[in-house]
């Protein structure tokens, strides 16, 4: 049984490692130039060359971003690093400008070219246009039902691609004016001040009367903020309607996100994949996405158009009900030690989970911990400080370290 890719984001080297070892088909990340993530940590060309071959040694395609929507003065740089991106060995641009488009065929006419979603390609009769203009991908956007996105698959031979979990703007396809306005920050050139996140009070003050719904908590309300999209429970659906890539949004999060969320997505796929009459969403990967930090989440418009409950929660926007501790570097089987590099305060006598490459997990109470020189210690309050700590089982690499908190913030 086919599925579809799993395609995961990369914010930067160490979190498209991450990814790939966690089980991604694909990734997708920026440049430090003309993508629509400048917050990101993102790549220099020399970190992309990193990057593409870690991928490629391990069977992993790597797209880039090439999305913003250009004005004349980006057109001057662009044909060089376009030039750059086809001798790195990219396997696709990703773009949203149809000049952008015209330039990637004149400069590098082998290079695939992926529409971004910041085209907002929502019918059929557009997905016929970009599929006549060459393009190898359509990213749809993310204001689709499944029914709009079966019938776009039925006029239409190019290859789809969907986002199925993490962060949606409130935006038109992430059309956003809203950062520009308030702080001088262009979305749409990659440097989103994520305005909407923001609290608000809505005042309409020559309507008395008249007001719109809102629930408000202690520090105001999230008028603006959408929850988090999730469709895992819709593998079914998105197979059958001929969705050819599941992307999952969220360069700008952390390591423990992107691995948490891509493990949980290759192991819902590869179930599918095994046994698609009695697939069945399992409750510890639900728990799983529950432990990263994330809005509540939605379907979206996947399901019909969403209701009021789609937008943020009242008093507090993110849930995080896990602090993400570490990152094994390496493991020594005969003193039963782990080289760990620090990401957040962890101390001995505390409970720490384990995420495993493959999806498993296990608990323990830390009692041994020592600096690098193996003298003990106490806690490990350093940022990226590497640390010894003992563990009662053998872990790989790449393994994650991630402490329960007693309430959200």
């Amino acid at each position: 049984m086919a599925v579809p890719e799993l395609l995961a984001p990369a914010g930067d080297l160490e979190k498209l490692q991450a990814a790939v070892i966690y089980g991604a088909d694909a990734v997708y990340l920026g440049g430090k130039q003309f993508g629509l993530r400048e917050r990101a940590g993102n790549f220099t060309l020399e970190e992309m060359a990193v990057g593409v071959d870690f991928a490629h040694a391990r069977g992993v395609k790597v797209y880039v971003t090439v999305n913003i929507f250009a004005h004349n003065r980006d057109l001057d740089e662009l044909p060089h690093y376009l030039k750059r991106l086809e001798q790195i060995g990219v396997d696709a641009v990703i773009v949203s400008d149809p000049g952008v488009l015209a330039l990637v065929r004149e400069i590098t006419p082998g290079l695939p070219v992926h529409l971004s979603t910041q085209a907002s390609t929502t019918n059929w009769m557009a997905a016929r246009f970009w599929q006549e203009q060459g393009v190898s991908r359509i990213v749809l956007a993310r204001e689709l039902t499944l029914e709009e996105i079966r019938e776009i698959r039925r006029h239409v031979t190019v290859p789809l691609e969907v986002f199925v979990h993490g962060a949606m703007c409130i935006s038109y396809s992430g059309r956003c004016l809203l950062s520009n306005y308030m702080t001088g920050r262009d979305a749409n050139r990659g440097d989103c001040a994520q305005a909407c996140r923001w609290r608000y009070a809505l005042v309409e003050e020559k309507r008395p009367g008249e007001y719109f719904p809102l629930e408000e908590g202690s520090r105001g309300t999230y008028i603006l903020s959408s929850r988090d999209l999730c469709l895992l429970e819709y593998i079914p659906q998105l197979v059958e309607a001929g969705v050819d890539s599941l992307k999952i949004e969220g360069r700008v999060k952390s390591v423990h996100y992107v691995a948490t969320v891509v493990s949980v997505y290759r192991q819902a796929l590869d179930a599918y994949r095994a046994d698609p009459a009695r697939f069945q969403v399992q409750e510890q990967w639900l728990e799983e996405l529950g432990k990263v930090s994330h809005r509540e989440y939605t379907t979206g418009f996947f399901t019909g158009t969403p209701a009021k409950a789609a937008q943020g929660a009242v008093d507090s926007i993110y849930c995080r009900p896990y602090t993400f501790a570490g990152v094994v570097r390496d493991y020594d089987p005969a003193r039963g030690l782990a080289l760990v590099e620090q990401r957040n305060r962890f101390a001995r006598g505390e409970e720490l989970e384990v995420l495993l490459p493959g999806g498993q997990t296990f608990s323990f109470i830390l009692t041994g911990l020592y600096n690098e020189e193996m003298s003990p210690i106490d806690a490990a309050p350093h940022p990226r400080q590497r640390i010894f700590l003992s563990l009662p089982r053998p872990v790989q690499p790449w393994s994650l370290l991630r402490r329960r908190e007693e309430y959200n913030n």
